[in-house]
């Protein structure tokens, strides 16, 4: 009796488990007579990208922390400004970070001593007007920036290449399946299943670059350059 009730105990846990698992990994359900053939495709197209996207930032020192703070407040309201008045809109100006740390001296066989703070304030701006971008840093640095870390370049609206990179996947996929069909002495009969396995990923940010303002320092460029927007598919075809 005890042996049937646990059991039964199981059996109800154990049915709701099955059909979730049955749910998250959905199998193909179509018959196939013929021979099952997996393929993996991918799709790409390139374009100029339209937003670079720099962090901009300021550090400051002080004995105090009030006046590290109150210095890198200063120095990024200048900062701000100066993209302001370069027609940087205010939707394209996000403050990233604001950061405090002590600083200490390490003398020979004695306890640290406090010396001062360093504080550091960041804001992360999207130009929309690349080849134009290299100018405001120039003008950044002059205001108080001395921390710059990118840029980044992206495509502000990718989804009609990616699109475009998606029918080119698909007909990949289509070629890659006649040839394999071609090579065999069969043909395609039909497609079974996509599913779509990956798209477009921004790069990363690359790593911070400290800048000094110097009236005789080179003037900044950023060229666009092309970018790759790929798309790939998992396609399962039917030979006969």
């Amino acid at each position: 009796m005890r042996t049937a009730l646990l059991a039964a105990a199981f059996a109800a846990v154990a049915l709701p488990m099955s059909a979730a698992q049955a749910q998250s990994a959905p199998a193909i359900t179509q018959s196939i007579t013929g021979t099952r053939l997996d393929i993996s495709a991918t799709g790409e197209v390139t374009r100029v990208p339209d937003v670079a996207i720099i962090s901009a930032g300021v550090q400051s020192r002080s004995t105090t922390a009030s006046g590290a703070l109150q210095d890198s407040a200063d120095r990024m309201q200048r900062v701000i400004a100066a993209l302001k008045r370069a027609g940087v809109a205010d939707r394209d100006i996000q403050t990233s970070n604001v950061n405090l740390n002590p600083e200490y001296r390490y003398p020979d066989n004695q306890a640290p001593e406090l010396v001062g703070y360093t504080a550091t304030n960041s804001v992360s701006v999207r130009f929309r007007d690349i080849r134009n971008s290299g100018k405001i840093l120039d003008a950044l640095v002059a205001q108080g920036a001395n921390q710059i870390n990118g840029p980044q370049l992206t495509i502000d609206q990718p989804e009609a290449a990616l699109d475009e990179a998606r029918a080119n996947a698909v007909a990949a996929g289509r070629a890659r399946a006649a040839l394999y069909a071609r090579s065999l002495g069969l043909r395609v009969a039909r497609i079974v299943s996509v599913s779509e396995s990956g798209g477009y990923a921004v790069p990363p940010p690359a790593p911070p670059m400290p800048m000094m303002a110097r009236a005789d320092m080179a003037q900044t460029k950023i060229e666009p350059g092309e970018q790759k927007l790929q798309v790939s598919l998992a396609m399962t075809f039917e030979l006969q």
